[in-house]
């Protein structure tokens, strides 16, 4: 009993001095989560994670805060600045994505968080997705239009090249050029065309030949290379200045499977820069022949039209008009003679039948005047005071004055008397 008592008393100190021990070693919240992030960084300093963007933020900082999730759990990522701005593609939310970095703790707020160094969509590439996203945003503001496409000359007197001066792409188009139109003026403007700050140049060049009065055509481009290679004639600055060129521009990119924005904004597309040396200038012999035969055309066209010019004339100087010039005109002469004749018969003819026509009337006009009654042995007797015909004695005063008019001469008598 005594033993097992000791025993148990001994269990008890160690439990106190345990305790006591226990109290005297703890850690501050700073160095527990200090600890917890050494630990994090150590064990997932180099991961790949798999997940879907949600809460997309892009503040001032030019830094990219964002959550990545799956159907259980989220994580929070950050893509600083330096990082950010190396990303081809737009990050958005909804986006499966290959994330590459490590996961650490944000220690002001105990928060354990993934700092991205790298990140891919998910089945397909970084650059093949920033160029699919840039083209759906270009195509809707309209800069592939055809509407916007200025033509080519014909035939350029100065054409500007905007491509690097020890790339094959040059060396190609020159000699195209030379061997199809020898004369034509050129002026290069070297650029970088990859690497950081091509894009940029590519841009500023194009504005640059735009700010000259006597550059007819630009050509742009350069030799075939990766996706990676080619990348600056996929950014929008190099897009928008071909837009805005009032210079028409020929994109020159690669080979002939190799598309690129700067294909879709150019005036024309040409499918290596060889053929940009084909499409800028015309064979010049190829001219000079064809001006040879229209001009041949043109002389053959005259001296026919000259000599039927020619037979046309002796026609009609050999015409009967000519040889009798007042033939005609005495035949208009005879012409008139008849009509006037023709119109002197007419104008007889009529009048005597409206003489007759007037006789007629006349006739019986005739008939009717009261002198032809008068003869008869009628008189006609008038009031003298206002010569108002009289056909009755009813309003005849003795006394009153009446004229009387025979077929020879008249009488003036003096009433009596009446009689009714």
């Amino acid at each position: 009993m005594f033993d097992s008592f000791l025993d148990i008393k001994t269990d008890q100190e160690e439990q106190e001095v345990f305790s006591k021990e226990k109290i005297e070693k703890f850690f501050t919240v700073s160095q527990i989560t200090r600890k917890i992030r050494a630990s994090l960084e150590c064990n997932f300093s180099n991961v790949s994670i798999l997940g879907e963007i949600s809460n997309v933020r892009k503040p001032g900082s030019g830094h990219i805060y964002l959550t990545l999730k799956d159907k259980g759990s989220q994580l929070q990522a950050v893509v600083f600045k330096n990082i950010a701005n190396k990303i081809k593609f737009e990050l958005k939310d909804g986006m499966e994505v290959i994330s590459f970095g490590s996961v650490t703790v944000y220690e002001p707020r105990g928060q354990y968080q993934l700092i991205i160094n790298k990140i891919e969509p998910k089945g397909i590439g970084a650059l093949q997705l920033a160029f699919q996203q840039l083209k759906e945003k270009l195509e809707k503001e309209g800069l592939f239009d055809q509407t916007h496409k200025k033509p080519i000359p014909f035939i350029p007197k100065k054409i500007g090249i905007v491509t690097s001066p020890t790339g094959a792409a040059i060396k190609d188009i020159l000699n195209i050029i030379d061997r199809r139109f020898a004369n034509v003026e050129i002026l290069i403007y070297p650029v970088k065309v990859q690497g950081e700050g091509a894009a940029q140049e590519i841009a500023e060049a194009i504005t640059a030949l735009n700010a000259l009065t006597d550059i007819d055509v630009i050509i742009a481009g350069r030799g075939g290379g990766s996706l990676e290679d080619l990348w600056a004639f996929n950014e929008e600055v190099v897009a928008r200045s071909i837009y805005s060129s009032r210079i028409p521009v020929i994109s020159a990119v690669g080979h002939e499977i190799d598309l690129t924005i700067a294909d879709l904004v150019a005036d024309k597309r040409a499918l290596t820069p060889s053929e940009a040396g084909e499409l800028v200038v015309p064979r010049k012999d190829l001219l000079l022949d064809m001006l040879e035969k229209l001009n041949t055309r043109l002389l053959q066209s005259l001296t026919g039209k000259l000599r039927l010019s020619k037979e046309r004339l002796v026609r009609v100087a050999n015409s009967y008009a000519m040889k009798q010039p007042f033939d005609r005109l005495c035949r208009w002469q005879q012409r008139l003679d008849e009509f006037a004749q023709r119109l002197n018969i007419n104008i007889t003819h009529t009048l005597n039948t409206e003489r007759e026509k007037l006789s007629g009337i006349a006739g019986k006009l005739e008939s009717l005047s009261p002198l032809n009654v008068l003869k008869r042995g009628y008189t006609i007797t008038t009031r003298l005071v206002d010569n108002k015909s009289l056909r009755e004695a009813k309003g005849l005063n003795k006394g009153d004055k009446i004229k009387t008019n025979f077929s020879k001469g008249r009488v003036i008598s003096t009433i009596l008397s009446t009689e009714a």
